[in-house]
């Protein structure tokens, strides 16, 4: 095995470590139970990730990247943005009967409960969120809607505003609060909001949807 094998071999050691350790222990888990569990020392995560937070981080940029790589292929460039958008809806309701869905729920508010205990880390952690969401804002730039193009900064408010009602609705799933929430409900919901003029353009600073050409 090349020195690179290692690293990668140690690196993936420690992210699944740290899931088991972090979702179960939150701002208490120790490196030193981590390291253990990966067969490695506490030297091998300052060595790769810098220190606690660093692995922390890099945990959530592990989640997160498959969950937005499977949502780019779930939404073909063809679409229009409310296509878009009942697509990315319905594959999220999906994501909730996901056989991981429950474990990445705990680590959902086990890591909020780490960001308040730790502001430096809730920094570290919303700067690796802010990270993958940007692939979503590329995927909705440009895409037409009532014959007009949506610009970057119209695709930023709009990741914002489904990222806050998916996540709403999927712990209201998983916790049994949102009886009837199927795709079908997710996707309508998705789509009123992102039919709504004021969302897209009420903003004094923003540039207006550009027209088509």
């Amino acid at each position: 095995m090349t020195r690179a094998e290692t690293k990668e071999r140690n690196r993936r050691a420690l992210l699944d470590a740290a899931f088991h350790v972090v979702s179960r222990d939150g701002y208490r888990a120790r490196l030193e139970e981590i390291a253990e569990r990966a067969g490695l020392t506490t030297g091998a995560v300052y060595s790769l990730f810098g220190s606690k937070s660093g692995l922390v981080a890099a945990l959530v940029t592990d989640y997160l990247r498959p969950h937005y790589e499977e949502i780019e292929q779930a939404i073909p460039a063809e679409m229009d943005l409310l296509e878009a958008v009942d697509a990315f809806a319905r594959h999220y309701r999906r994501s909730c009967d996901a056989p991981d869905a429950l474990s990445g729920l705990s680590l959902q508010f086990t890591l909020l409960d780490m960001a308040l205990h730790d502001p430096e880390l809730g920094s570290r952690l919303a700067a690796s969120v802010r990270t993958q969401e940007s692939r979503l804002i590329a995927l909705f730039t440009g895409r037409s809607h009532n014959g007009n193009v949506v610009t970057s900064h119209q695709a930023r408010r709009l990741a914002t505003a489904l990222r806050a009602l998916f996540v709403g609705l999927s712990q209201g799933v998983m916790l049994g609060l949102a009886h009837g929430a199927d795709e079908r409900y997710f996707a309508d919901t998705a789509c009123a909001l992102a039919s709504d003029a004021a969302l897209i353009d009420h903003d004094a600073g923003a540039p207006e949807l550009r027209g088509s050409e």
